[in-house]
């Protein structure tokens, strides 16, 4: 009799399971950082990216006790943009034993096949937008909120299964209030006049749609041709992320640098780093989780930063000192002392920007790819 067996998520109380596996697996990890409920459910059954990528879920049981789960996705959009036949997975836990990795994945993949894909890379979200990349370094960290965590085993698992590197992120923590070098700053003088860039309110920002779905649309196409694997997000998609986040912004921690046409030339969004109130409110807002966030929104030493860019006519222009002379200067003001930096391929010149400040490496992500046939 087979000790295991994989089950298909098609039921709310198996969402529940699927959901709460890791909140089991991790709970005597001090660095795993529990998403909140509400989001996941949200993200596996109802946002707008899920509509037009297939997915399923599957969970393996060892009797009735959950041991392992995985998420197949398929994003049409991506394989249409790079000429591929791949699938994803996401969501994927696992106990340490190869058997159990071995039904998740080969699951997936057996499902990837049917749908006539011929590669599986992961761990990835349906878009550019969740989170993607398993830790490979600084497992002694405790990650960004909206960044995976992982168990070491996790690399050996899915190497004896044939999976290899496609590519890798990185994060580094910087000293947020170490003074800029000074040749930046007079750089950043210099182009702010000759510019004649002002920063944006942020304020206004939230309530100026015209301006919000502006700025969206520069990320699209400032991260289009830069970003590996990036997706352009769809109509749908930047409404829906601006109704969730637009309203989080925080002048303190982000800067909207517009230029003598009040269009936006460069942007600079940080959020205070929520990981210990998820800890502590374990997965939930209710009943008392929300006092947590309250509290980690109120007094923070520490920020996660986002996003940064500029629009695709000024980059190259050196415009980023304007900004980051001003994320300094704010961060300075508000007392904040570190900063973790998003995951950013390693390969991509704009991650070489860290590099002038004093930095160590914080974490090292990778996406695994597996050719099927």
């Amino acid at each position: 009799m087979e000790r295991y067996k994989v089950v298909e998520v098609v039921s709310k109380r198996d969402l529940k399971r699927f959901i709460g596996f890791p909140n089991e697996l991790y709970r005597n990890c001090p660095q795993y950082v529990p998403a909140l409920v509400s989001d996941q459910v949200k993200s596996l059954t109802s946002v707008s990216s899920a509509k037009y990528c297939p997915h399923k879920m599957w969970m393996v049981l060892d009797g009735k006790k959950v041991v392992g789960r995985i998420c197949g996705m398929i994003n049409p959009r991506y394989n249409e943009r790079y000429g591929t036949k791949r699938a994803r997975f996401g969501w994927f836990d696992t106990v340490n034993d190869i058997e159990v990795a071995g039904l998740l994945l080969g699951t997936a993949e057996k499902w990837a096949m049917e749908n006539g894909m011929t590669e599986v890379h992961g761990p990835l979200y349906y878009n550019t937008l969740g989170k993607q990349g398993m830790l490979v370094e600084g497992y002694e960290n405790v990650p960004p909120f909206n960044c995976l965590y992982n168990y070491p085993y996790y690399n050996d698992l899915l190497t004896s299964l044939g999976y290899a590197k496609e590519c890798d992120w990185v994060q580094y923590r910087l000293r947020a209030d170490q003074e800029l070098p000074d040749k930046m700053i007079a750089i950043a003088g210099r182009l702010k006049d000759r510019y004649r860039l002002v920063e944006g309110d942020v304020d206004t920002l939230k309530h100026d749609k015209s301006l919000v779905r502006e700025f969206f649309r520069i990320y699209n196409e400032s991260f289009s041709e830069t970003v590996y694997n990036f997706v352009p997000f769809t109509e749908e998609e930047i409404e829906e992320e601006a109704n969730q986040t637009i309203g989080l912004l925080d002048s303190r921690l982000c800067c909207f640098l517009l230029d003598e046409n009040r269009e936006i030339a460069a942007f600079g969004v940080s959020f205070p780093s929520i990981s210990r109130a998820l800890q502590k409110a374990r997965g939930s807002m209710f009943p008392f989780g929300w006092i947590h966030f309250l509290r980690a929104l109120k007094k923070f030493d520490t920020v996660d930063l986002m996003i940064n860019g500029a629009a695709p006519k000024w980059q190259n222009t050196g415009v980023s000192s304007v900004y980051h002379n001003i994320m300094s200067g704010k961060y300075r003001k508000a007392g904040v002392k570190w900063a973790i930096t998003n995951p950013q391929i390693d390969t991509n010149s704009a991650s070489f920007v860290w590099s002038k400040y004093e930095n160590e490496l914080y974490m090292r992500r990778r996406c695994y790819l597996k050719k099927l046939f």
